[in-house]
C-alpha cells in the first residue's frame, strides 16, 4: 500500500491480481507499476515472518478490538436523493475487520464497498465501509463489525428521521433586522437632541 497524508493512493490486490488506485475518477490518477514488485515484497515478508515466529517460537498475537463503529452519512440528507453511509472503526490489531450492512433488518450487500485497512501511528488500523442508499422516512440501517477479538458483532443502529427546516437563517435575519432598527432609532434620537441644543 502506499499512502500520502493519511490517505491510501494504490494498493496492491493479491485477489484479483493487479493494482488499484482508490482514488475517485474526478481527479488524476498517477500510475504506480508496482504489483509485480508488491508480489516479491509479499513473498519476501512471508519468509521474514517465518524465520521471526519460528526464532521467537510462536508467540501469541496481541489482538486489538475496533472501537464502537461510528456511522455517518457523506451528506445531508434529504428524503428521496442518494446519499452513502459510512462505518467507521479503528484502533483494531490485526487487520482486517469484516462490515456488514442491513436495512430494515434484512441483509444489504448490493451498494456496499469496503477500504483496505490503513495503518495507524500506533501499529493498529483503522477501516470503512460504505452503502450507498436513498433515505426514506422511517428506515433503519445497521452496520455490523467482526473482528478475531470480539466475541460478538459491534452494531451500530442509523434511521432516517424528519429533519425539521433549520431556523438558523430566520433567527439571524431577524436579529439583523432588530440591530438594524435599534441603530436607526438611536441615531434619529440623537439627531434630535442634537438639532435642539443648537
Amino acid at each position: 500500500m502506499i499512502g500520502l497524508e493519511g490517505e491510501e493512493i494504490w494498493y496492491a490486490d493479491f485477489k484479483n491480481k493487479k493494482g488499484v488506485e482508490p482514488q475517485p475518477s474526478f481527479i488524476d490518477h498517477i500510475t504506480y507499476p508496482l504489483y509485480e514488485q508488491a508480489v516479491g515484497d509479499l513473498q519476501n515478508c512471508k519468509q521474514n515472518l517465518a524465520s521471526v515466529l519460528s526464532y521467537l517460537k510462536n508467540p501469541p498475537v496481541k489482538l486489538d478490538a475496533p472501537s464502537s463503529p461510528m456511522v455517518y452519512s457523506r451528506d445531508d440528507v434529504e428524503l428521496g436523493e442518494e446519499n452513502t453511509l459510512i462505518c467507521y472503526v479503528t484502533g483494531f490489531y490485526p487487520a482486517p475487520v469484516d462490515f456488514s450492512w442491513t436495512k430494515n433488518g434484512q441483509n444489504v450487500t448490493e451498494g456496499t464497498s469496503v477500504n483496505v485497512p490503513y495503518p495507524n501511528k500506533d501499529a493498529s488500523y483503522n477501516q470503512f465501509s460504505s452503502l450507498v442508499f436513498t433515505p426514506k422516512l422511517g428506515d433503519v440501517y445497521s452496520c455490523s463489525v467482526t473482528h478475531l477479538a470480539l466475541d460478538q458483532p459491534q452494531t451500530r443502529f442509523w434511521d432516517v428521521e424528519k429533519t425539521p427546516p433549520s431556523i438558523g437563517p430566520a433567527v439571524f435575519c431577524g436579529l439583523g433586522l432588530t440591530v438594524g432598527l435599534l441603530g436607526v432609532a438611536t441615531g434619529t434620537f440623537f439627531l434630535i437632541k442634537g438639532n435642539e441644543c443648537s
